[in-house]
Order: structure tokens, then C-alpha cells, then sequence
């Protein structure tokens, strides 16, 4: 299995499919790593659509879109459902931000955080407008999360 990527090295690059709401219904498209270079991106792993903790996670992220956005960051959200699932949890809550999925865990694999017969472990990575590793976050258990004035504390800092 392969380890996190270390601080200050570049995150593995990989594509994914994934969706975003939009004013006119849920946009369905492949996302790149190398396409989200120039701004600094806040890459969040998480276990499962609509468990408790994943939705307090990914509201509380979504209720501070417009101060990521103020620091020219984009959110993606990465996790092993599908993208029905997806969407369906982006209506329930109403998530702003991109949810992508890795149904073979592929990237949790290539990002060390996969947890074989159990999923992945609750991460998170920011990422420079290079594509640099700035600063992560990796659950050991995935009950806690680093919230969201911590990751822009984290941002403004890299």
C-alpha cells in the first residue's frame, strides 16, 4: 500500500468522475488534478455519503464556500460511491462543492489512506496552485475532522 504524500511534495495526480449542483441540475463531468492547478484546492476524503459524521463534515464545509472561495480555493470532496449517491446526498444537503468517486479506491490507494475491508480514512490535503502537498490531515479513527477555519488558517498559510 502506498504511503501519504509527504509535505511539500507533489500530491499524485489522477482523474475521477464526479458532480456538482448547479442552478440548472447536477453536472456531471471527469475531474483532474492537473486541471485544478493554478489555485489552491482543499482535496477531503471522506468514508460514505450521509453517514452522521461525513455529513456534519462536508455542511460545515459547504456553509464556508465563499471564504474558500475568497482565497481563490476550490473544495473537492472524494469518496467510494457512486455519483447516484452523490447526487442524491449533494440535493439532501445541499453541498455546494464537487463530490467525486472512487468506487475502486484507486486514489485513496495512490493518497495511503485506504483501509482494506474498510474503506478510507477521513483526510485531508491542500494542495498549492502547483499541485504541492501544504498541509494534510489523516483520521486515524475518522470520528473528527479539522474544521473549516482551520483549513483556511492552513490555506492562508501555504
Amino acid at each position: 500500500m502506498s504511503k501519504p504524500p509527504e509535505l511539500n511534495s507533489p500530491a499524485p495526480a489522477f482523474t475521477l468522475p464526479g458532480l456538482q449542483l448547479g442552478q440548472n441540475g447536477a453536472d456531471r463531468r471527469d475531474y483532474q488534478l492537473e486541471h485544478a492547478k493554478g489555485n489552491p484546492l482543499v482535496l477531503v476524503f471522506y468514508p460514505g455519503d450521509d453517514t452522521a459524521v461525513c455529513t456534519k463534515q462536508l455542511c460545515s464545509y459547504s456553509s464556508a464556500f465563499d471564504r474558500f472561495a475568497d482565497l481563490d480555493a476550490a473544495v473537492w470532496a472524494v469518496s467510494p460511491q457512486d455519483l447516484d449517491s452523490h447526487e442524491s446526498f449533494a440535493r439532501k444537503h445541499r453541498l455546494t462543492f464537487p463530490l467525486l468517486s472512487d468506487t475502486s479506491r484507486t486514489v485513496a490507494k495512490q493518497y495511503g489512506i485506504a483501509v482494506p475491508g474498510l474503506g478510507l480514512r477521513r483526510s485531508v490535503f491542500i494542495l498549492d496552485g502547483h499541485g504541492v502537498v501544504r498541509w494534510k490531515h489523516i483520521g486515524l479513527i475518522g470520528l473528527s475532522f479539522p474544521d473549516s477555519d482551520t483549513l483556511l488558517t492552513a490555506l492562508k498559510a501555504s
